[in-house]
């Protein structure tokens, strides 16, 4: 009997002792599933931020299907790279005429204007795309200035729509820099410069003004500021009130503005999406800058800064 007795206990220990181990062997594979459970949840919560960051998610204003007014924000300087650039706008505005929704666009501007170049290539790009798509008109509407370079883009719009008190027009081009020659003469500095072609060294600000290169610059200067002429008078056509004061570099109020022809009327973004387009929901088709395109940019200046490559502007503005 005894001897039976302590077979049913070294059995009775057996089982619990084996229960005790499937009890321990279910919790860890219970916790391991959720362990792999909250990494995917984990991988994947970053992997949407990242590609968020990278630019890979649709962009806002991209997939809008229902009948809006597009809008694209032309803010700030205008410059290869900067803040306005041909690039990004030309992505931007054929965005706004593909998507099937819009029914016309807005540029909001705010610019005190920039590269004659890039204001050029935007505008360009304005008249292309309105010949191929007649039906959708592009209004311009000036929020605080509207000056040189950014009215360069505002006269390829249909209408240019401003504020009373916005800044518009100084129309003009200039060529700036520093002249360093009686500094240096003072302080007893001499300027050792070598050259291979006699205009090389044109403008140096540490050398004399030359009176040759005066003159062919203002030339250039000239020819461009005829060219931003021609694209105002063709963009306002009879409605241009031209005056020897018009193209003088002056500015003007948006009050003012209308009254010589420069602007065609009051009005907000959202007045002309609600009264003018008839479309009162707005889509922002801006481009934004993505976190690999900033990455990019200064990936790109480290190289050149570190191989001792730089460039330099012409200086020549629309301001």
């Amino acid at each position: 009997m005894a001897e039976e007795s302590n077979m049913q206990d070294s059995r009775w220990q057996k089982d619990v002792i084996e229960k005790l181990v499937m009890s321990s062997l279910k919790e860890q594979k219970t916790a391991r599933r959720w362990g792999i459970l909250f990494k995917m949840l984990t991988f994947i919560y970053l992997f949407t931020i990242l590609a968020y960051a990278l630019g890979w998610a649709v962009k806002e204003g991209k997939s809008a299907v229902s009948e809006h007014t597009a809008l694209i924000d032309v803010a700030g300087v205008i410059m290869p790279g900067g803040e306005v650039n041909a690039e990004s706008f030309t992505g931007s505005l054929a965005d706004a005429y593909d998507n099937k929704g819009t029914k016309g666009i807005i540029l909001r501007i705010n610019s005190p204007g920039g590269s004659p170049v890039q204001a050029g290539m935007i505008n360009e790009e304005i008249k292309r795309q309105k010949k191929l798509h007649p039906k959708i008109p592009v209004y311009a509407v000036v929020e605080d200035i509207c000056a040189s370079g950014g009215y360069y883009i505002a006269a390829a719009a249909d209408k240019i729509y401003v504020d009373k008190a916005s800044i518009v027009g100084s129309i003009g081009v200039l060529m700036d820099g520093y002249g360093f020659t009686g500094i240096m003469q003072k302080v007893g500095v001499e300027r050792r410069l070598l050259t291979a072609g006699k205009n090389k060294a044109m403008l140096d600000p540490f050398s004399p003004v030359n009176p040759e290169h005066k003159a062919y610059a203002q030339t250039m200067l000239n020819q461009i500021h005829e060219q931003f002429k021609t694209v105002v008078r063709e963009g306002r056509g009879k409605r241009l009130n031209e005056t020897d004061e018009t193209f003088s570099g002056l500015f003007w109020s948006g009050e003012e503005s209308i009254k010589i022809g420069l602007a065609d009327a009051f009005g907000s973004a959202d007045y002309v999406a609600r009264e003018v387009i008839k479309q009162a929901e707005i889509v922002d088709f801006t481009y934004q800058e993505t976190f690999a395109d900033r990455f990019a940019k200064r990936l790109g200046a480290s190289i050149a800064k570190h191989i001792g490559f730089d460039v330099e502007a012409t200086g020549i503005k629309l301001r």
